[in-house]
Parts: structure tokens; C-alpha cells; sequence
């Protein structure tokens, strides 16, 4: 007994296994949580070494090359980047993907445990972590309030955030700006003299008298104690009475002898303001398993709470930038476009099924399907993202396919006269197996994109799932549900004119029929003229490979869109301090916020970049706007990308010697498209290399703010020791070092503590000794004998730069070059990269590698392509199962270089890029297309063997099989519309798909209806020849 045999006869069990579906479905649908993409970790670790006060060389030669040493052995790793700044060494291991990243790092941290002992001493720990979009700030938020500056910044820190750190999902909060309460020791340097004492030595006394120490205890017999020193500094009063000499006995020297103690502001590092208010910014992201969404609603809900129990102090939170709401308005304009493709899906369905009870039980495949793609992404903890319901709603148009086919053959049955449940029968048997091929071959295209290994492998295999769950379902709908409904509900149709609606069916059916005529006197005029349709269906190709040819549209990973934002950085002169760049910074913010078109603008100087691969470091030269632009309908034409030129432009002839970069953000965060690293042996040859290769791009039309990593860096007085001198004098380059790390740096060891907070004490020169070239010659250092020595007497101050970053790949020297790409796609500017360097080849000995979007891109294209290729091979397997001939599947395969014709045509008309997004139409297309020549092929058959000549059968199954033809690409290709036309968030990625599959649909529609029989027609006129010639011979 067939599967729609026991849907007929028994009902029951067809209404139990959908309604446990439904109820899997619904339960999975009321669990899943809302994102904005799959999380598509990079397999990159990073690992980040911090080394105060050492310079890139000595980062590089007493940290960096040692790691690099103990991570050669780590397994799968594709390359490493080594980057050593001052101050920190930072070790990005890029992996291959597949790799178990959590394994990686426990290795990679067992290694790097082993060298620890060869380290220096004055590093810090070595930090791992994952690079992954979710290192990325999901919200920045400015705090303000009436609180004196120091008090508010140390609520702020020690109230405020651990209540919000403590909500699910939120990872790590970055603040931005704000006075941190700091005390100060300000030493005179005159009176070190007078006293005969070294800055180690009040450092020394500071830390010494500021602890609190565990005794041990006391007990007897009957009590037990313990025993504790408390020594902590609790006031101001308490340091300047610290001890720090007795030069001649009776005579102590005290802090306040030769300091001068301030309870004062931690040096300002960074400044933070929104819409030109100062407040105190935070960069909150989410961790890795949080949902964001969630996330931000409960951070929302918390900074209300704060605020309402701080009115007195008038604390405010204003969110100037929230990812989530893109998410939000991203997921609903996919919903929107859900609903309209079912509509106008049933609209195509009511016209050509002529009645409102055939559209509802074909429209039933829709929901039963869906509800059934939820219940499995529930089970596979998918989430509801963007890439699951653009599956959904592409998959509108295939879910109707199989029970428009089958239903539309019953009505036939049912119209010949026979009972329903005869008609139900046969009618799906008859079809049975055009409906299974359909469904298979729609299915099998996705299969391969389920073993991909690249970067956008997770998000491309949630949409796969989600498209082969929900039409496996449909098959499964199309030999149950659809049969039985039709066995109780079905009837002969007679329409007959009693109201204007069924006059417009009417009429519709007779055009219908009249067109289906004419294209059977058509497709019989092409048997009759093969060659001269062939001519015509080349030409064609030839006419797309010319429009290819003219670079109308580029090519891109995926296209960062209009969302009205962008990221403007300002870089100053190295030797720029963080006052100067605040009180210039101000300026510009003051000039953009005037703009009309300027909605919001967040500003953050010298604090750490917002950006992905921004390795989380400030710096005093550099400030960061973010600017929301108001909503197009407000601005006016102007575009984002428009706006932001014009803008620097302005600032350019304003302002000069600073550099503007501009990059627009969209839904998911981008590093600088173009990005070519250059490696050698000789770190010189590379640099040369590198500013040749940067010059060439600087050229190239798209190519923007081409910088290299690689830079002059930051003036820097150099203390040159003569090593005899300094010896005569009692001194050692240790003593002296600690000495001038104390003057310049200050030590910040001890802390005060007050009503249970502990704020830093800074030991250091005052203001006045620590400005210029002359404070550094004659820093006095007290020798051990008691006896100020300057540093004039025994070293030399030289003034040099020294990089501002040294980088390696693979453990050989390297820099990298970076570009954004405006106005043109990031691909094409690449291409044109490449074509200068076939030009112009690197020097021997020189390897060049890409990064960023651009090797993502590689890799993915290439994969894709791959998948095409597999699923042609696929689909033509599948056929020769089905049919038992190797012959036929080749005439159904006819079918896609057709749609290739379209596909390419919408996209040149549509002005959309080749993209991520267009090739995964392309893959989708390959599945859609073979269905018409399924359809046509099988019926062809059918009717042969019943002992039809094959060309009355192809004309006859060619006009039978319009209508099912012309109601399922109908279906998708006006399904398809509004995601075409969507112009809301996220609408970028959707329009070139959707544009793909109409332009490929309607192009294979309207050429394959006559190529797939002309080319069966070969076939058998070819296999009647050699048959006629055998019988003879």
C-alpha cells in the first residue's frame, strides 16, 4: 500500500503525524530567539602580551619571536601574523577551518606556559582569546550626571557596572573617557637632591608602608585568632607622613619633605561625547553564546532601573548606537516579505486552479511545511536570523510546487469524470515521480553547501537546512495531506458565469488555453527549424557575455548597504597629545554636527577603535566618530556614501595635517576590504615593495586611504649609556632604568583605600620636570652612595623615532598594506590589483597574500563554484536513477545554461554586484530551472510509451505541461518580487538573490519550453536513425 493510499483510506494517522509535527514546530517556533546572522566564528586566535614601556624592537626580540618559536608546532594553523608595538606584542594565529579552536587554545596555552620562565620579568601575562563579529560592541552607550567628575566615574565603575555585568550574555564593558580618582605623589626633584635620596626609594618606602599583612594567630585552648598588621593608607595625611630616609639619626625624611601629595585625576587617556556632551562612553559586547537582542533588552531595562534609583544625582543613559535595532528591523522586513509572497503566491494559485477551495489545499503546504522548519531549528538551536527566514522566504514559491503539480493532475481526473477518491489516486501516481525528481533536485543542489569548510560555511549551511526541511516536507504534504484533502473536497470544475469574478476565470482560462495553442504551433515551427533557434539561443549568450564584458556590475563578498552610518577616523602627528587632539576634535564634531543631515554623533578620542581587527589598543593621535545620518526620506537623495566624501573634503580644505578615513558600517562589521601582506627575508626590500605597491593602488579608481602597518613612529628620546661612566658613578642600566621609569611613567603599586575602594598612588616627577629634552639630560638619579648624579654626566640623550610597529608573517618580516574601497566593489578594485602586479611582479623571494574581504571572498567564490559544479553532477545523477538512462538527464540539464542567461541580464539591469548572496541564487536557480524539463521530459515519456511518436508526444506533453509549468515559475517569480523590490534594512544582500532567480526563472521559462524538447528531439530522431540503420544491416 502506497504512502497516498494509507493517506486516503486512513486518514488518522496522516492528522497524527501532522499535528506532532505542528506541535514540534510550534514548540521550537516559541523557543527560538531572534539574531542577525548565524555566528560565523573566524577560526583566528589571538594573543595579546603586555609589556610596559618597551619599544617594538625589544617587544619584538624579547617577546614576540619566543611565542612565535612555541606556537611552530601548534596543529592547524594556516599562518601567523605577528604584530609588536610598544608595549605589547599581539599574535594572531589564523586557522584552518574545521580546526577545534577550543583544543587550539589549550595547546597553545600549554606551549606558551613552557617558555614563560625565558620571558622578561616586567611582562604581563600572556591573553588569549577568539576573534569572532561577537568581539564587536552591540551598543554604545554615553553616561552623564550631576556628580562631581571624579565621583560620578567611581559609582559609575564600582555600582553601576557590575550591575549590568552581572545580566546574562553581557561579556566585556570598554569605558571610554571620565576622571578616575588618582593620587598623586609629585616629586621635586631639587629636593631629592637636598635630601640625597632616589626616586626608588620613595617608591620603595610608599609600597612598603601602604600594605595590610596576614600575622598568623593566636590561641589556646578555647579560642583561636588571627593576627593581622593594617598598614593601608586610608587618608591623604597618612602618605605625607611616610618615611622614606634618615640621612643623619634623628632626622627622618618624610614623603612630604621632598613631595608634593595631590589628591587629584588619573592623566586622561581617552574622552568620550555624544552629540557634543561629555559623558562617560561605554562599548558593551555580548558573549559569545548571548543573544544579542535579548541581551540589549535586558541592559535597556537595567539602565532604567539606575536611573531611577540615581534621580537625585540626575544619572542619564542615552544608547547612541544599538546593533539590535538593525536586527530587529532587518528580521521584520523579511517577515514583510514572507506574508506578501504568500499572498501574492495565492493569488497566482486562484488563477490558474479556478477555485478558492484548490488554492487552500495547495496554500496548506505552506504553513505544515514551515511549522516543520521550525521544530528542526529548534532541535539544531538555530536562531531566527536572517538567513533562516530569507530561506523561508524564497522557499514560498518551491513549498507550492509538488502540490500544484500533483493537485492539478487530479482535477484533470476529477474534470474526466472519475470519483474522488479514484481521482485523488491516480492523479498523484501518475505524477508521482515528476513530484519526487522536483523535490529531489531542488533538494540535492543544498546538500553540498552542508561540507563546506570557509568563513561563511555556518550562515550558508542554516539556510540550506531550513530550504531542504522545509521541501522535503512538502513532498511529504504533496502524497498525503493534498491527495486526501482532494479525495473529500475535490469536484469536477464548471465554471460558469454568474459573477464578475468568475467571468475574470473565465476569461483567464481562455486566454490560458489560447496561449498554450499557440505555443504548441510554436514549439513545432522550432523542431522544423532547430538551426535557426540555435543561432538565436547562442546569439543570446553571446549578447550576456558582451554585457558581462562591460563591467556594468562588479563583484563583492557581500554588500555593506545603506544603513545612513559610517565611521570617520581622525589621525593626527604622532607627537600629538591627547589635549591637543580633544581641543581640535571638539572642533570638527561642532563643524559635522551642523550638517542637516546629521542625526548623531558619537565621538571617542584616543580611547580604543570600535572596529573589528581594531586589537583593542587607543592611541593619543587618533579620535573615532561614529555619525548616524538621519533617515533617507529626511536627507534627501543624497547617499551615505556621497555624504561622507563630500564631508572629508570639506574637513580636508578646513583642517590640514590630519588624515581623514571613512568607512560606512553596515549590518555586519567589516575590516578594510582590500588588505595585501608582503613578506621576505629582508625587511628593507619589503618596505621598499610595500611603498611601491601602495603607490600603484593610491592609483587604482575605488581604492581609499591605502596605508600601510609599517610606519614611521612616535619621537622618542633615546638614553645612550656610556657603560664606564655610568659604573665610576655606582650606577647599573637596571637602577638607572627603574629610576627613569618612576620619573617619566610613575609607579602606581600602593593604593588607598576609602570606605572600601582602593584608588591608585602615582609616584612620579612633578608636571614641571617632565615636559622636554633638557628634563630628560639632567634628570638627577641619586646613586646608591648618596650622591645625585644627571643623566647628562653619564649617557647621551638622542632624539629618534622608532617604528610604531613591527610586524612578521610565518616568523619572517612583513607589512601589510590596507585600502578601503568606495564607490566601486572591493572585488573589482582587487582585480585591478592583480592586474597591476601580472604587470608588475614582486621581486623575487617576496611572498603576497591577501586578507580581509578579499581571501574570504576567494575562498567562498571558489567553494560556491565549486557547489555548482557538484550539483550539476548531482542532479544529473539523480535523473539517471529516476529515469534509467543516461541519455535523457543530459536533455533535462539543457535546462540551466539557459537560466544563466537571465540570471546575468537582472543583475546587469538591477545595477547588483556578484555577490555571496547572487551565487547562492545561481545554486538555488540550478534546481528551480530543471523542474520545467522534468516536467516536459517525464510527460514525453509517458506518452511514447503509450505509442505516441515523439514528436506529437513532446508537442502534446510540451502544451499538457504548460500549465503546471507556467504555475509553479509564476509562483517563484512573483513570490520573489518583493524581496526583489525590498528597499528596507539588510534589503542589499536580499535584491541581488531574488533578482538571480526571477531573471534566471524567466529566462529558462521562456527558452527552455522549446530548447529542452528541440534537444530530445535530436536525441530520438539520432536514436531512431542508428535503430533504422541496425534493423537494415
Amino acid at each position: 500500500m502506497s504512502l497516498t493510499e494509507i493517506a486516503i483510506k486512513r486518514p488518522s494517522l496522516i492528522i497524527v503525524l501532522f499535528s506532532v509535527l505542528t506541535l514540534i514546530g510550534f514548540i521550537g517556533y516559541k523557543n527560538l530567539s531572534y539574531e542577525l546572522m548565524p555566528d560565523f566564528n573566524q577560526p583566528v586566535v589571538v594573543i595579546k602580551t603586555a609589556y610596559p614601556g618597551a619599544e617594538p624592537t625589544e617587544v619584538e626580540s624579547s617577546v614576540s619571536r619566543k611565542i612565535e618559536d612555541a606556537l611552530s608546532n601548534l596543529e592547524g594553523v594556516d599562518y601567523l601574523v605577528t604584530k609588536s608595538l610598544p608595549n605589547a606584542s599581539i599574535i594572531i594565529a589564523n586557522l584552518k577551518y574545521g580546526t577545534n579552536l577550543d583544543k587550539t587554545m589549550q595547546d597553545a596555552q600549554r606551549y606558551i606556559d613552557n617558555i614563560k620562565k625565558d620571558l622578561p620579568k616586567d611582562i604581563q601575562s600572556p591573553v588569549m582569546s577568539k576573534v569572532s563579529p561577537n568581539d564587536l560592541p552591540i551598543m554604545s552607550v554615553s553616561v552623564t550626571s550631576d556628580l562631581p567628575a571624579t565621583q560620578f566615574y567611581a559609582q559609575l565603575k564600582d555600582n553601576f557596572l557590575p550591575q549590568i555585568q552581572q545580566i546574562k550574555g553581557v561579556a566585556e564593558i570598554t569605558i571610554l573617557g571620565g576622571e578616575e580618582r588618582e593620587i598623586q605623589v609629585k616629586i621635586d626633584q631639587e629636593k631629592l637632591k637636598l635630601y640625597k635620596v632616589s626616586l626608588a626609594q620613595v617608591v620603595e618606602a610608599v609600597h612598603r608602608s601602604g600594605i595590610d599583612l596576614p600575622a598568623g594567630k593566636v590561641q589556646t585552648e578555647t579560642e583561636n585568632n588571627s593576627v593581622r598588621l593594617v598598614g593601608k593608607f586610608t587618608s591623604v595625611d597618612q602618605l605625607k607622613t611616610v618615611q622614606v630616609a634618615m640621612p643623619v639619626a634623628g632626622s627622618p625624611v618624610f614623603v612630604k619633605d621632598v613631595a608634593t601629595v595631590v589628591d587629584g585625576v588619573k592623566e586622561v587617556s581617552s574622552v568620550s561625547r555624544y552629540n557634543g556632551n561629555t559623558g562617560i562612553g561605554l562599548l558593551l559586547k555580548k558573549q559569545g553564546d548571548g543573544n544579542a537582542v535579548d541581551v540589549s533588552k535586558a541592559v535597556r531595562k537595567q539602565f532604567q532601573q539606575i536611573e531611577v534609583q540615581n534621580k537625585a544625582s540626575n544619572v542619564k543613559f542615552v544608547i547612541s548606537d544599538d546593533s539590535t535595532d538593525n536586527t530587529i528591523a532587518a528580521v521584520d522586513g523579511v517577515v514583510h516579505d514572507l506574508l506578501l509572497a504568500i499572498v501574492l503566491v495565492s493569488l497566482i494559485m486562484l488563477l490558474f486552479l479556478r477555485s478558492v477551495r484548490n488554492s487552500l489545499i495547495v496554500l496548506l503546504a505552506i504553513p505544515t511545511s514551515l511549522i516543520t522548519a521550525f521544530g528542526v531549528m529548534w532541535m539544531l538551536n538555530y536562531t531566527l536570523n536572517l538567513m533562516t527566514l530569507l530561506a523561508m522566504s524564497l522557499v514560498i514559491g518551491i513549498l507550492v510546487d509538488d502540490a500544484t503539480v500533483v493537485l492539478e493532475n487530479i482535477q484533470k481526473h476529477l474534470d474526466a469524470g472519475k470519483d474522488k477518491a479514484r481521482a485523488a489516486l491516480e492523479g498523484r501516481m501518475e505524477i508521482g515521480f515528476s513530484a519526487l525528481s522536483i523535490t529531489l533536485v531542488d533538494v540535492v543542489v543544498f546538500v553540498p553547501i552542508l561540507f563546506l569548510q570557509v568563513f561563511v560555511a555556518d550562515m550558508l549551511k542554516q539556510f540550506s537546512i531550513v530550504v531542504i526541511t522545509s521541501t522535503l516536507s512538502s513532498l511529504l504534504v504533496c502524497f498525503t495531506l493534498t491527495p486526501w484533502l482532494a479525495s473529500r473536497l475535490g469536484k469536477k470544475e464548471d465554471l460558469q458565469p454568474t459573477h464578475f469574478f468568475n467571468r475574470f476565470l473565465i476569461g483567464f482560462e481562455h486566454q490560458l488555453e489560447a496561449f498554450i495553442a499557440w505555443y504548441g504551433k510554436q514549439l513545432r515551427w522550432v523542431l522544423h527549424h532547430k538551426l535557426v533557434f540555435t543561432v538565436f539561443v547562442l546569439f543570446l549568450f553571446v549578447v550576456t557575455a558582451v554585457i558581462m564584458k562591460q563591467g556594468i556590475i562588479g563583484k563583492e563578498l557581500m554588500t555593506t548597504g545603506d544603513q545612513g552610518k559610517f565611521r570617520m577616523t581622525l589621525e593626527f602627528d604622532k607627537n600629538t597629545s591627547i589635549a591637543q587632539n580633544n581641543k581640535i576634535t571638539k572642533s570638527i564634531e561642532q563643524y559635522i554636527s551642523q550638517k542637516k543631515e546629521v542625526s548623531s554623533l558619537f565621538s571617542n578620542v584616543g580611547g580604543p577603535s570600535t572596529g573589528i581587527g581594531s586589537l583593542g589598543l587607543g592611541a593619543a593621535n587618533v579620535s573615532e566618530f561614529t555619525i548616524q545620518l538621519k533617515p533617507k526620506n529626511e536627507r534627501g537623495s543624497i547617499s551615505t556614501e556621497q555624504f561622507m566624501r563630500q564631508l572629508r573634503e570639506e574637513l580636508k580644505g578646513k583642517y590640514s595635517g590630519i588624515n581623514f578615513a571613512i568607512a560606512t558600517l553596515g549590518l555586519i562589521p567589516k575590516t578594510a576590504p582590500i588588505e595585501i601582506t608582503l613578506s621576505g627575508n629582508s625587511y628593507t626590500q619589503v618596505m621598499m615593495a610595500a611603498n611601491q605597491l601602495k603607490a600603484a593602488v593610491e592609483k587604482i579608481p575605488g581604492a581609499d586611504n591605502a596605508r600601510l602597518s609599517v610606519q614611521d613612529g612616535n619621537p622618542e628620546y633615546k638614553i645612550v649609556p656610556d657603560k664606564d661612566k655610568m659604573q665610576r658613578l655606582g650606577l647599573t642600566t637596571a637602577y638607572v632604568g627603574l629610576n627613569t621609569r618612576i620619573a617619566f611613567s610613575g609607579n602606581a603599586d600602593a593604593t588607598l583605600t576609602e570606605n572600601g575602594t582602593e584608588y591608585p598612588i602615582r609616584v612620579w616627577l612633578t608636571n614641571f620636570n617632565r615636559r622636554n629634552y633638557d628634563d630628560v639630560s639632567h634628570l638627577a638619579i641619586v646613586n646608591p652612595m648618596g650622591m645625585p648624579v644627571e643623566v647628562a654626566q653619564f649617557a647621551e640623550v638622542v632624539q629618534d623615532k622608532s617604528p610604531s610597529l613591527l610586524e612578521r608573517k610565518d616568523r619572517q618580516p612583513a607589512v601589510t598594506l590596507t585600502a578601503d574601497a568606495l564607490g566601486r566593489p572591493s572585488g573589482t578594485v582587487a582585480d585591478d590589483v592583480l592586474n597591476y602586479l601580472a604587470k608588475n611582479p614582486l621581486p623575487e623571494g617576496m611572498q603576497l597574500s591577501w586578507g580581509s574581504d578579499i581571501k574570504r571572498q576567494q575562498d567562498s567564490f571558489g567553494a560556491l563554484g565549486s557547489v555548482l559544479l557538484v550539483s550539476f553532477v548531482l542532479i544529473y545523477l539523480i535523473m539517471v536513477a529516476l529515469y534509467d538512462s543516461f541519455v535523457y538527464p543530459f536533455v533535462v540539464l539543457f535546462s540551466i545554461p539557459l537560466a544563466i542567461i537571465g540570471a546575468f541580464l537582472a543583475l546587469n539591469l538591477s545595477m547588483n554586484n556578484i555577490s555571496l548572496f547572487a551565487m547562492l541564487g545561481l545554486i538555488m536557480l540550478m534546481g528551480l530551472v530543471v523542474k520545467n524539463a522534468i516536467l516536459i521530459v517525464d510527460f514525453t515519456n509517458h506518452l511514447k510509451a503509450e505509442g505516441m511518436h515523439y514528436e506529437e508526444a513532446l508537442v502534446k506533453a510540451g502544451k499538457e505541461r504548460m500549465r503546471p509549468i507556467l504555475m509553479t515559475t509564476l509562483a517563484m517569480v512573483i513570490g520573489m518580487l518583493p524581496i526583489a523590490l525590498a528597499s528596507g534594512t539588510a534589503s542589499e544582500w536580499k535584491n541581488g538573490l531574488a533578482w538571480v532567480i526571477i531573471g534566471g526563472l524567466s529566462s529558462s521559462l521562456m527558452l527552455t519550453v522549446y530548447v529542452v524538447p528541440m534537444v530530445y528531439y535530436v536525441v530520438d530522431s539520432v536514436k531512431a536513425r542508428f535503430s533504422s540503420g541496425a534493423k537494415q544491416a
